[in-house]
This record gives structure tokens, sequence and C-alpha cells, in this order.
């Protein structure tokens, strides 16, 4: 893949009245960044599912997240799960002691280290999967309304590429 040049810093900045003579200092644009819509739509995003799943299922977004890693990966640990979203371990490990402490998920040390843990889910946190699982996919349909399928698998591979660019920069 061929290097594409650097972008432009003017397409992302504003000043306060939008003007080109507006004394006051350029920042970033809240409508023209797409690091700061990304950032605004993780943010509402993960504030309206907590909203959501809690009053519905008891459980907040966060724990949401690990059922669906330990779904997909029966077995991992806290580093693999912290790796795999993209959230920090502290996070991870108090969401998993919070779903062990509820029954719904359950660790088991690995080598006898009760450091290195594996953790699954229990029948009743596959139970719970399994019924949070439609509300999940009715609120991602809500959210990609009006886009076509090629539009989804093209915001997808964007996503996909912006990820990756977040592992390589710095």
């Amino acid at each position: 893949m061929s290097k594409t040049p650097p972008l432009s810093d003017e397409m992302f900045l504003v000043t306060a009245d939008g003007s080109p003579d507006d004394p006051a200092a350029p920042t970033l644009s809240l409508r023209n960044s797409p690091v700061v819509l990304v950032t605004f739509a993780g943010n509402r995003l993960t504030r309206e599912a907590t909203r959501a799943y809690q009053a519905e299922f008891g459980i907040g977004v966060m724990d949401w997240r690990m059922l669906v890693m330990m779904t997909r990966s029966p077995g991992c640990s806290v580093a693999q799960a912290a790796r795999l979203t993209g959230i920090d371990k502290a996070a991870v490990s108090r969401s998993l002691h919070r779903l062990e402490s509820n029954g719904l998920a359950q660790s088991q040390a690995s080598g006898g280290d009760e450091r290195r843990k594996s953790w699954r889910l229990t029948p009743q946190g596959q139970d719970l999967h399994s019924q949070i699982l439609p509300r999940a996919l009715e609120r991602q349909n809500a959210l990609l309304q009006g886009f076509s399928e090629d539009e989804i698998t093209q915001f997808t591979a964007y996503l996909q590429r912006f990820l990756g660019n977040i592992e390589t920069s710095d």
C-alpha cells in the first residue's frame, strides 16, 4: 500500500465564530474532525448502552462487553480481554470480578498461580448473554438505519483501518 501525503491541519480546525479573520485561536472542529466524532460517538454509545442494559438487564455495557468476550474466547485472561477490547486491564478485572460475584462468570487459576486466571461464563452468564444479544442487535440496527449493506461494509473497513492506525501510531 502506498503512503498517502499528510492531511492539511486546516481540514480539522475552526475558530470560535468560524470566520478566517476571527482573532480567537483555532481549535479542533467538532463537526469536521473524525477523531473528535469517533470519540463523541463512542462516549455516547457507551453511555446509552449502559443506561439501556442497566435498566433492562441489571448490568452495564462494560459487563456486557465481557460477556461477549467470554462467549467468543472462553478461558481468556484479563490481559487477552484487555488487548482485544482496547480497555485497560484494571477495568476488565473489575468487570470480571463483578460478574463472578453475581454468578455470571467463573475463574480458574492457570498453573496454580492465582494471579493468572482464565475466565469463563457460567450457565447463568451464558443465559444472560443470550437474553441481551437480541437487544444489542436491535440497538445496532437502529443505529445503522439508513445505511446500505455496502455502506456498512465500507464503514466497518474504515473503522478497522482506523483502529489499525491507532496500534501503529506514536
